[in-house]
């Protein structure tokens, strides 16, 4: 567990389904992400699954008690590069209160700390200005603009709707 002034960083526990159902099951929540709403029964199964893993955690606001969003901590493969991928969610209620780049740069000063970590990466779409605003106010470094990188979407007839990506990175040293 990692403890802020206003968050814990902690791991996934089966109860929290109820707070990831409020903002998962919301469509503001994918325009910038895969996938769909999820139901009640969806969120039951994924904080369970979460709750076994370790690439996954949740973030609770310290005073009431109630999980807020979710952080991605995962190192990527080659592991010989020391290189570790950030991501993050939050319920739309809490966004823009600061809470996102709290939760993010305890977790990489955590990891930086207690793994043997070289650099930590993020993307995002060039039109989530919330997104990259929280790595910048982090201390990532924006490394690259990707043109066409990848789909979260797909339209009527199911052909990707392609978006460009920024990566991002924070270097031990």
């Amino acid at each position: 567990m990692i403890e802020t002034a206003r968050l814990l960083v902690r791991r996934f526990s089966p109860e929290d389904y109820t707070d990831l159902f409020e903002y998962l099951s919301e469509p503001a929540v994918y325009v910038f992400e895969p996938g769909k709403p999820i139901s009640i029964d969806e969120a039951k199964a994924m904080s369970l699954e979460r709750s076994r893993g370790s690439d996954f955690l949740a973030v609770e606001l310290k005073d009431i008690k109630k999980m807020i969003g979710h952080l991605y901590f995962k190192q990527a493969e080659p592991a010989w590069l020391q290189t570790w991928e950030l991501g993050y969610i939050f319920n739309p209620k809490y966004q823009r209160q600061g809470y996102g780049s709290e939760a993010a740069a305890a977790l990489t000063a955590y990891g930086f700390e207690h793994f043997n970590i070289h650099r930590i990466m993020a993307r995002c779409n060039p039109q989530n200005t919330a997104s990259w605003k929280l790595l910048d106010k982090v201390g990532f470094k924006r490394e690259g603009h990707f043109r066409s990188y990848g789909f979260v979407h797909a339209d009527e007839n199911g052909a990707p709707i392609w978006t460009d990506a920024y990566e991002y990175s924070l270097l031990r040293d």
